[in-house]
């Protein structure tokens, strides 16, 4: 099992806490001759694949630096990438590195907001009863856990409504992550909670809690969550 993330989420929506433990690697480097068979667009301050999925490379990609200079938004240096280095055919070949750029501050935190807002409307869909119409139908226990081709997404809601979300490889072990969330909690609880300095729904900031969740994740890993 390998937990790439872990967020903490306020019963509000707000991100109190996030710690990437091991961040996933996507950088790809390949040259390319003219013209490019891959289709490009600048979309939210990146040059991102559009299409021509290839060797590795997929759509949602973006550009990270071209004949190994970094790229800033859609320039290396002063040239253009799009249409002063890539548009024009003596600039060829041309060696380019593209990958998942890293999430920032905040787009992390607009991702905890919609996760959150995705779990309340999760929450709020109610199943049939069989009871007759007067027992009012059992309420859903919300996102509990979301899978994709890459990556789970598992998550633990206390009874304060604070969630914890660990973002972790596809391994099939359900129950473990699940574990592995609750020892998240004992975690929190005891470093947290019991922090004299710390108000409820405030960023976290406790050298104590890094230092033991980091070797709850090593060792949930190594071990599996059993001999944690």
């Amino acid at each position: 099992m390998v937990v790439f993330s872990v967020f903490i989420i306020s019963k509000s929506g707000g991100l109190i806490y996030n710690y990437d433990h091991c961040p996933v690697v996507t950088e790809i480097e390949k040259t390319f001759s003219y013209p490019l068979d891959l289709k490009l667009e600048y979309i939210n301050q990146r040059v991102v694949v559009t299409f021509g999925q290839r060797d590795g490379i997929r759509v949602g990609y973006s550009i990270l630096a071209v004949n190994g200079e970094a790229i800033t938004g859609r320039k290396v240096g002063e040239r253009d990438v799009l249409d002063e280095i890539l548009a024009k055919e003596a600039n060829y070949p041309v060696s380019i590195k593209l990958g998942i750029t890293k999430l920032s501050a905040n787009e992390k935190i607009v991702l905890a907001s919609m996760f959150h807002s995705m779990y309340a409307i999760a929450a709020l869909q109610l199943s049939g009863s069989k009871n007759g119409a007067k027992n009012k139908p059992p309420s859903s226990s919300g996102i509990e856990v979301l899978e994709t081709d890459n990556f789970r997404l598992n998550c633990f809601q206390t009874l304060t409504g604070v969630k914890f979300v660990i973002i972790s490889d596809l391994t099939p072990s359900p129950t473990s992550k699940d574990a592995l969330l609750r020892r998240i909690y004992d975690v929190y609880s005891d470093y947290v909670l019991k922090n004299p300095f710390y108000s409820l729904d405030m960023p976290i900031r406790c050298e104590l809690f890094d230092i033991n969740l980091q070797s709850l994740l090593d060792l949930a890993e190594k071990s599996g969550i059993n001999s944690v």
